[in-house]
């Protein structure tokens, strides 16, 4: 978004029990990292607002069906999207 500032809407599938963990997972682990201080340092006070209109949790697992999702979220997200960028991996780093 510091690149690309006209990019409409991020949906960030993120694995959770509910939406509630998920957008926890969002804001505490995603945008509260330092990968977000120049668009924190820009936005200030209004960074959270301007967050929230940008990004959005999905709750889901990529190794599953239509990627875990819920099949109305799902169909409502495939005539949405123009593009997916697959970020997924693991962090066991002992794993056979």
């Amino acid at each position: 978004m510091r690149v690309q500032p006209n990019v409409k809407h991020l949906y960030l599938l993120i694995k959770a029990k509910d939406a509630r963990g998920a957008k926890r997972r969002l804001k505490e682990e995603i945008l509260g990292s330092n990968l977000f201080k120049f668009l924190q340092c820009r936005h200030g006070e209004k960074y959270d607002e301007f967050m929230e209109g940008k990004v959005s949790a999905v709750v889901g697992d990529i190794s599953k069906e239509r990627l875990g999702m819920d099949p109305s979220t799902f169909t409502s997200l495939a005539t949405k999207l123009d593009i997916i960028v697959n970020s997924a991996a693991t962090t066991t780093f002992d794993e056979r």
